[in-house]
């Protein structure tokens, strides 16, 4: 196995601590030794068994995270292939298969692959005595909760898993894996919706949310002007058309984050992609801009309950991504941003005035705060709701549940008596309203 891999030219960058690399260097020093009777070689081939042991618990750790089933080896070779970024895998997210001597190099990694694929492990099971191998590839998952693990992953990286056991020899295996990457990408922006930044020693990393809320818009009941500006806005962004940074203000509780991660839901499998970032994070935005302009996706930042007190200054970094600073903004990344308040940076009556104990000229900074508000080229209000518009988003809301057998004019009695205890009118109020009656229906409702 170990002398398969060596021969890897594309691939090589799998890294020597992988479950592969780790798995072959022990089968290879299996297969240098024969096992005796004397005790240097028990010990010796309890060692290896450990070895392996390791390895094992490490695919089942990864199979546990992403889902795996049935064949857990097959799972873990198109788990490679699919999260490998490579200038090959690359380019072939972008334009599909690829013309030239570059194939002559894939067809030579994809048929060690193969060969890697339908590995026979009887003969290390023999060898040992160890029935390991044979249960994972015969592998019955644990049933599981969606959100317990990356089901996007998990779903692509076995339809690849099951096209490759499909392919016949190294050229078939190109056109599936060339294809895949063109349809699903490659690496964590091909394979997951979301992330978050961290900083690894002085470097800004991006890592993948694992398990993100799968709401769609029309969950979201109500507000059908605001969803449709934001719609609009981002099918053309999609769609490689001119759009516009959003900026979602109004009241709590209204359905401004819920929304944003609505529409990642709806346009994730057209390409969309989206980064959280916080405002203590805004000085990394031009390296995580760099890491995103490149690739074949749309990329979302997005800033929820943005707001800064006038001490903080952060909001300059922002204002120099989104507009004025020397380097453009590239097309495949968009701004998107929710706030309590309209102009998102703290204003006091004093920012009215143009003459302050302070400063001959205090309106020249209330331009400067306001002018981050401007770079925002749609701004979306979700205002409270009225009493109306509130029974109505309950009413919706409650057609999503099943069980709840209120009459509309009790629901809406209940509804007005909890949102006079719980923090006033608003969606959020309304869905933690449905959610109370829902965990109730035991009880009779």
């Amino acid at each position: 196995m170990y002398g398969k891999i060596s021969k890897l030219i594309i691939y090589r960058n799998i890294g020597k601590d992988s479950i592969l690399f780790s798995l072959a260097d022990t089968i290879e020093e299996m297969n240098k030794l024969t096992f005796g009777q004397n005790g240097s070689d028990s010990l010796l081939k309890e060692k290896i068994i450990g070895e392996i042991c390791i390895q094992i618990n490490r695919l089942l750790n990864l199979a546990t995270e992403y889902g795996f089933d049935q064949n857990l080896w097959h799972n873990y070779i198109a788990y490679i292939l699919a999260t490998n970024e490579n200038p090959f895998s690359i380019t072939c997210e972008k334009a599909g298969a690829l013309e030239g001597t570059v194939n002559e190099f894939a067809r030579n990694d994809f048929k060690i692959f193969k060969e890697l694929f339908d590995y026979d492990f009887g003969i290390v099971e023999s060898k040992l005595g160890v029935p390991y191998f044979s249960t994972i590839l015969n592998y019955k998952a644990v049933e599981k909760n969606g959100k317990r693990y990356n089901k996007s992953v998990s779903e692509k990286v076995r339809l690849l898993s099951s096209q490759i056991e499909a392919a016949k020899d190294e050229n078939e295996m190109l056109t599936v894996v060339t294809d895949f990457y063109r349809d699903y990408g490659v690496g964590k922006f091909g394979l997951n919706k979301a992330f978050r930044i961290k900083h690894e020693d002085k470097d800004i990393k991006l890592y993948p949310i694992l398990n993100t809320d799968d709401i769609r818009l029309n969950n979201l009941v109500g507000y059908e002007i605001q969803k449709k500006k934001l719609i609009d806005n981002t099918e053309a962004f999609v769609e490689g058309r001119k759009a516009n940074n959003v900026l979602l203000f109004g009241d709590s509780g209204t359905g401004k984050s819920t929304s944003v991660k609505a529409i990642l839901n709806e346009y994730y499998g057209r390409g969309l992609r989206m980064v959280e970032i916080y405002k203590h994070q805004f000085e990394d935005l031009s390296s995580v801009i760099a890491q995103l302009k490149n690739r074949n996706y749309k990329f979302i930042i997005y800033m929820d309950d943005l707001s800064f007190e006038e001490f903080e200054i952060e909001y300059k970094y922002l204002k120099a991504v989104i507009e004025g600073g020397l380097e453009t903004k590239p097309d495949n990344v968009l701004i998107y941003a929710t706030s309590n308040r309209r102009h998102i940076i703290r204003e006091t009556w004093s920012d009215r005035s143009d003459m302050t104990r302070d400063e001959l000229h205090h309106s020249d900074t209330m331009q400067e705060k306001l002018s981050l508000v401007a770079r925002f080229g749609i701004t979306i209000n979700y205002s409270a709701p009225s009493q109306k518009e509130y029974f109505e988003i309950v009413k919706g809301l409650a057609k999503q549940i099943e069980g709840i057998s209120l009459s509309e004019e009790e629901l809406f009695a209940q509804a007005n008596i909890w949102e006079m205890s719980h923090g006033g009118r608003s969606g959020r109020t309304a869905q933690q309203f449905i959610n109370y009656l829902s965990g109730q229906q035991k009880n009779g409702y």
